[in-house]
């Protein structure tokens, strides 16, 4: 009989990672040991300046503000300006969260949404969308069009450029996405996690002023530095928009205690005012990509989408488990499409050094 402390836990699926041991096992059995491109955790290093920052404001005897400090929100702002173009942006209009995986997984809660509303997710997403929804109890959609809904959403998530599969929303796109959850009344979600990795084509933000329309009613952004930072240590990250839904979300979180710690904060102001170690970082991925791009090709496997994030969507035509297997035959290790809803493709992560990125190729290479 199950425990009745395990209410929660049953509404949810299995966490995917824990599903890949055995061929976690047979990866790691290789003689020139494991490549793991199964997981996108940055291993290169945190900027020294971020480092720096966070070593200085570690004198944290007091507790942190959940609104962010001063700086905290002046940065946010000052980012969201230079790289998105945002216009009209002030303190109400943002807010520091402990990573952005939590409030992915907490926005439907923390919103009062349940058994009655809708909330919609990609068809081929990140996991936690779903979750999200789940502990919640609201019912999901799957759907990638917004002439597509079906009844009255109250939450909308979008995410470009896309985690698994790197595809990249055209700007009509995203101004139907914004037409859309304004008409049904509903939050849009705009998770831009990747928005500083763009290979094929140059990514976009829902505030840049011409996707919506100068305003930001309906619209959360959701983003994170632990991509472009070196951060998912840190949990560091922020959301901006409605300033009516961000004071919400900010009562909300002051009463549950989410608070981003102060020495984190302090390295968040220095990892937004800091473009050029972002640069750095787009390049080791960028080479990554070409050397990876390269050895799947030639060893059979054909790339869909893979325009921006730090993912190659591949495939050899059969089961994504099988093609997990083929690979972890060969000492690599890559996550199933089925993880994120799709039951052909397999998500190769560029979040490996470049020694092991080199291993992979050559083992690849070496079925041609």
């Amino acid at each position: 009989m199950a425990s009745r402390w395990t209410r929660v836990s049953a509404k949810l699926p299995a966490f995917p990672w824990d599903t890949l041991g055995e061929v976690k096992s047979l990866a790691a059995a290789h003689p020139g040991g494991v490549v793991d491109l199964s997981v996108g955790t940055p291993v290169d290093p945190t900027p020294d300046i971020v480092r720096e920052a966070l070593a200085a404001a570690s004198d944290a005897h007091g507790y942190p503000q959940t609104r962010g400090t001063p700086e905290l929100r002046a940065a946010i702002i000052g980012y969201l300006a230079k790289r998105w173009q945002a216009e009209g942006l002030d303190e109400k209009n943002v807010l520091p969260v402990i990573g952005t995986k939590e409030a992915v997984a907490w926005l439907p809660t923390q919103l009062g949404l349940g058994v009655d509303d809708l909330v919609v997710i990609p068809k081929c997403a990140y996991p936690t969308y779903d979750v999200g929804a789940k502990l919640a109890g609201c019912t999901i959609q799957l759907c990638d069009d917004p002439d597509e809904i079906e009844g009255r959403a109250s939450l909308i998530w979008i995410n470009y450029p896309a985690n698994p599969h790197g595809a990249i929303a055209s700007d009509d796109l995203l101004r139907r996405w914004v037409l859309a959850a304004r008409e049904q009344g509903a939050v849009l979600a705009s998770d831009e996690c990747y928005g500083e990795f763009g290979w094929d084509e140059e990514p976009s933000s829902v505030v840049r002023p011409d996707l919506c329309g100068g305003s930001y009613d309906n619209i959360v952004l959701v983003n994170s530095l632990s991509k472009r930072s070196n951060l998912a240590g840190y949990r560091a990250g922020y959301l901006a928009g409605d300033p009516d839904l961000i004071t919400e979300l900010l009562e909300v979180r002051k009463q549950s205690g989410m608070m981003v710690p102060a020495p984190v904060q302090a390295a968040m102001v220095a990892s937004l005012g800091d473009q050029a170690h972002v640069e750095v970082q787009r390049e080791r991925y960028l080479r990554r990509r070409a050397v990876l791009m390269d050895a799947l090709s030639k060893a059979g496997f054909r790339i869909d989408d893979s325009e921006g994030s730090l993912y190659i969507w591949a495939t050899r035509g059969e089961g994504s488990r099988a093609t997990v297997a083929w690979l972890a035959e060969r000492g690599i290790l890559t996550a199933p499409g089925e993880f994120y809803g799709d039951s052909t493709h397999v998500r190769v992560a560029l979040t490996a050094t470049d020694e092991r990125v080199d291993a992979a190729a050559e083992r690849l290479l070496a079925e041609v």
